[in-house]
Order: C-alpha cells, then structure tokens, then sequence
C-alpha cells in the first residue's frame, strides 16, 4: 500500500491508503516496520495452542512420537518396508520432524485470516503478517521433537554427519512451501468458507505422497523429477541426508522441489496481495 497525507483546515492528517501494482505491490519492507506485531503474534498462538492443557507443550514431542511407533510397527515390523538400511524408527522420525512442521504450519496459515477476522475488520496493519506468524510458531513445536530425535540417535547409536549444517536450509524449504501454500488457501479460504474444511483432506493425501513411511527410492527412477515436483520430497529426503548420511544427496530432486516450492511462494505473494483489499470487506 502506498500511504498519501492530507492536510485538512483543521490541520489534521488523513491517510489515504492506495494500492499498488506490479512488483511494489509486494511491500515486503512493511513486514520490517510491522517486526513486533509478527512476535506477538508469533508468541500468542503459541500460548493458545497449549492453554487449558494438561501435557502443554509436551504434544509437539507426543505426537511425532507416538506416531512414529504406530509407523515402526506396522510398516517397519509387519510389512517390512525399506527404510535405507537405517533403522525404521529413525528413518520415520526423520520424516515425520519436516512433515510435522509444513502440515501445522499449513493448517494454520490457511485458516488464519478468518481466525483473526476482528482484527481485519478493525484496523490496518500489512495482512501477511497473520499467515507468516502462523508459520513461525510452528518452528517452536519443530525444536522441541528435534532433542527427541537427537536422544533416539544416540540409543541407535548414530552420530550427526557433517551435512547437519544444511538442515536449516531444509526446514526454511519446508517454511516457504507451507507460507506459499497458506497465502493461496488463506486468501480463497476468507471467500470460500469450505476450504478450511478442505484442508484437512489436503494434508492427509499430501503425507501418503510424501515419501516419510518409505523411501523414495521405491520411485522408479524415470519418475523421480515428477515426484519431485512435490516440494515436500526434497525437504524430507533432504533432512534424511542431513542427519542420516543416506544416499539422497542433494541433486536434481532437491533442486526442482525448491524451485517449486520458490514458485508457489511468490504467485502466493501476488495473489494475496491482490485479494488483500476485499478481505476487511468480506471476512
């Protein structure tokens, strides 16, 4: 938005709001002004997410966990399912920590604006911040099952490679598809209530093409680029790499996931920008 200050005779200022087009209409310098706002909120929906409950935060470990047990019984001990010669506890855990993030971090940015439809309808403030905040929090719940990870590496007694280095490269992926993909369904979600309850189904379809209860090497390899085009392939086996040593190096699949994932993120800037100027009207 551009901002236009008009003197009126009792010399009071009236700001007048315009949008913009093309690549200013980004504005991206106003999320640096709007840096506080993006904390508090950040922080509130982490107290929300654990008010009123009686483990707290102790559910970002439990889940990842007790999921993780579900998956090394069934798919590592009844159906046998490859996992790399790692042992399938870990090569889940590897896969759920990723999937963890990207599939709160979506629920919560595409249903965020609607949550917070009385600040929309109030006052103005850059509305990107709502969904990107979302997102953060997530980072938080990520931290707290990673150190269960680490305590898992050392009963199995795996050690941190050298490519742990990378692994915020591949978290920040998992971020930037979640964020592009939230701004898309935030936006449709403030005119089309019924994508929240598409969201849901999205994310569980999403994981079975995820390869996080097998290896994608299962792919054949004609069809990796393709599967690649799932960003969520490159963060997975990319983390695997990181922490495992596994044979998943970062190569052509990596490379279309995070261009995939860089696409989805700016045409999600655009179009919730463009849908930005209705949403007080309509929310």
């Amino acid at each position: 938005m551009t901002q236009t200050a008009i003197s009126t005779k009792q010399k009071e200022e009236v700001l007048i709001l315009r949008p913009t087009r093309g690549w200013g209409s980004l504005n991206l310098r106003e999320l640096w002004v709007f840096r506080e706002l993006i904390y508090f909120l950040t922080w509130r929906d982490l107290k929300v997410r654990y008010k009123q409950t009686v483990l707290g935060a102790a559910w970002a470990i439990l889940q990842p966990f007790l999921s993780m047990v579900v998956f090394s019984v069934f798919f590592g001990g009844l159906l046998r399912v490859s996992s790399d010669n790692v042992p399938y506890p870990i090569f889940s855990y590897t896969g759920l920590l990723p999937w963890g993030v990207f599939s709160k971090a979506l629920t919560d940015a595409g249903r965020s604006l609607v949550n917070n439809r009385t600040m929309i309808t109030k006052i103005y403030f850059p509305r990107l911040v709502i969904p990107l905040s979302s997102v953060l929090a997530g980072v938080v719940d990520f931290l707290l099952a990673f150190v269960v990870l680490l305590g898992m590496m050392w009963y199995f007694d795996i050690r941190l490679t050298s490519n742990a280095w990378s692994l915020p490269l591949f978290l920040l992926l998992a971020l930037v598809t979640a964020l592009g993909i939230g701004l898309w369904l935030s936006a449709m979600n403030v005119l089309y209530r019924d994508i929240g309850y598409i969201i849901p189904f999205l994310t569980q379809l999403w994981f079975y093409i995820t390869p996080i209860v097998y290896p994608s090497s299962k792919i054949p390899e004609k069809w990796r680029l393709l599967y690649a085009l799932n960003p969520m392939v490159g963060v997975v086996e990319g983390f695997r790499w990181a922490l495992l040593d596994t044979d998943t190096a970062p190569g052509p699949m990596v490379t279309v996931s995070a261009a995939i994932a860089l696409v989805i993120l700016i045409s999600g800037l655009f179009y919730f920008r463009r849908m930005e100027r209705t949403f007080a009207d309509i929310v």
